[in-house]
């Protein structure tokens, strides 16, 4: 009787234990970081031997038990900075912070970057796109984690700290950020660390990133399949040389006389493909879902005799900008990574003025590169300055990416540095991995053309069939890169339980809703390449759409 009645217990015990809301923090004694255990690690030594990447090891530099409000929930935990020493003595340090809470939920969160890195990632963040009714990891009880990828961005550089390329100049740090090669580095640091501070191994491990971090988030699926459990992959900048390859033709284009369609022409414009393609999806938003069967000619824009007269017109200069920068574009050459080309852009990437079209920005490029100009354009500059010529003072106009002469042996060398494009995921699926891919649809810094591209090579080598196993791609409509200014669709989705319900409980995700953050409208997230189509009812409730082909 006293067998069986412990049975039943473990039993009980079982059962409330699988159906435990998968957010719920261990708060037993064994989980808690202590302050005096925390603030123990400060000086602790991280040896070279616990990583698979070659550092030569590195030191916490402080520890400190900090509490503070995260998800509108107070939350103490242990704030630890540290350094990862380089190989090569003339290369920078990584520098990596963690938040190990003081109720441990038995999980560790990793966080990707964006542009050019060189800041550490806000390890009280939410995850791209996430939902803002949902509490971020940390305050689910998730040890987080994130780097600036092995280098610090120089103000005197660039202003804007995602911009700064100049690090790129030594081979150690240019392959720490290209190559993800400070990820793994980065992970198995904070892994030893998290054993440290709770003396257990966490049960489950994910990454989540967008832009960069996108890119890194397919990086250690690719590079690394046994790492991470899950991963959140937010519109990644995958096929980065590819992109840089593209920006560079782009830029030159719009830095021509005459070329450059300024803000008022971008609203223009904006506005004719809105009429156009706003109600091909059954719905008049100002959300353009089915992007397939929008087709606009800009010439229906074209001043009288092709010359500029105005904004309420595009000259055929400007017209041969739009529709060159919204083609596909191919270079003439082959390159170490194998690709081939960049998709471009829809014309409905951005939102209004302030979210200029297809990251134009507000004035053209020039020499030296306005702050003005759009955000791809200086990429294109601090890129060629630092990763291609590692010359400071060259004029990035002065190369075209057509015709790159000298440089297309170092263009070449880069690329198998950068473009992250291996799309054979099978020992990521093997070790039981599962991805979660999403982009907006309006992007105007990474195109959700490219994403596609990545998706379809993936399941040609894997097989759609294997490739639901574990990867699911979600196209948002109106959303925009980061939900940056006023996209016409501000994503939230709570990608972090879907992640943990489907590695952790096998549960698939289903029928998952994206939410606006800004006024609590929804959508249905259909799978690529299906969009929501609007049937009838209340158009801001997610049930009167159906995901059509």
């Amino acid at each position: 009787m006293r067998v069986a009645v412990t049975l039943s217990a473990v039993t009980a015990l079982l059962a409330a234990l699988i159906n435990m809301p998968p957010a719920a923090a261990d708060t037993t004694s064994a989980s808690i970081l202590t302050r005096a255990r925390c603030e123990a690690l400060a000086g602790r030594a991280i040896p070279a031997s616990i990583g698979s990447s070659p550092t030569t090891g590195g030191r916490v530099q402080a520890a400190a038990t900090v509490t503070e409000t995260v998800s509108g929930v107070s939350v103490t935990y242990c704030r630890i900075d540290a350094a990862l020493f380089p190989v090569d003595d003339s290369a920078p340090d990584i520098r990596l912070r963690l938040a190990l809470p003081r109720g441990w939920n038995h999980r560790s969160m990793m966080f990707g970057g964006g542009g050019f890195n060189g800041t550490v990632p806000d390890i009280t963040a939410d995850v791209p796109f996430g939902l803002q009714s949902a509490p971020a990891p940390l305050a689910r009880g998730y040890a987080t984690y994130a780097s600036d990828s092995g280098h610090r961005a120089n103000p005197t550089e660039h202003p804007v700290p995602s911009l700064d390329g100049s690090f790129a100049r030594n081979d150690e740090a240019l392959r720490n950020f290209a190559a993800g090669d400070a990820l793994k580095k980065t992970h198995d640091a904070a892994q030893f660390l998290i054993r440290q501070g709770y003396r257990a191994e966490p049960e489950h491990t994910y990454f989540a990133g967008g832009s960069t971090g996108g890119r890194e988030a397919l990086a250690v699926a690719q590079r690394w399949p046994r790492a991470f459990d899950g991963v959140i992959a937010a519109y990644p900048a995958w096929n980065n040389l590819a992109e840089a390859l593209y920006l560079g033709y782009a830029t030159r284009l719009l830095a021509r006389p005459g070329a450059f369609p300024g803000p008022e022409k971008q609203a223009l414009l904006h506005t004719r493909v809105m009429q156009a393609c706003d109600s091909l999806d059954g719905l008049t938003d100002n959300i353009i879902s089915n992007e397939g069967a929008c087709h606009f000619a800009p010439e229906q824009l074209r001043c009288p005799g092709g010359t500029d007269t105005g904004i309420t017109c595009l000259s055929d200069r400007q017209i041969a900008s739009v529709k060159a920068i919204s083609s596909t574009w191919k270079w003439p050459y082959r390159v170490a990574s194998g690709e081939q080309s960049y998709p471009g852009f829809p014309l409905l990437s951005g939102a209004d003025m302030r979210t200029p079209l297809l990251g134009f920005g507000t004035t053209a490029p020039d020499s030296p590169m306005p702050l003005t100009s759009g955000y791809g354009m200086q990429y294109w500059d601090q890129w060629v300055k630092y990763f291609l010529t590692r010359n400071p003072d060259q004029n990035s106009l002065d190369i075209d990416p057509s015709r790159p002469g000298k440089w297309l042996d170092r263009i070449s060398e880069l690329s198998e540095i950068q473009d992250l494009n291996d799309a054979d995921l099978r020992p990521f699926w093997r070790s039981g991995g599962k991805l979660l891919l999403l982009h907006g649809t309006a992007d105007e810094l990474v195109s959700s053309r490219s994403t596609n591209d990545y998706y379809e090579r993936v399941a040609a080598t894997v097989g759609a069939g294997k490739t639901r196993d574990f990867v699911r791609y979600y196209l948002v409509p109106g959303a925009n890169h980061a939900n940056a200014g006023s996209p016409a669709f501000a994503a939230g989705w709570d990608s972090i339980t879907a992640i943990e319900q489907w590695s952790e409980q096998n549960r698939e995700p289903d029928a998952p809703v994206v939410t606006d953050a800004r006024d609590g409208r929804t959508r249905p997230l259909c799978e690529y390449p299906r969009w929501p189509k609007y049937r009838a009812g209340n158009p801001n409730r997610a049930d009167s759409f159906m995901c059509s082909h």
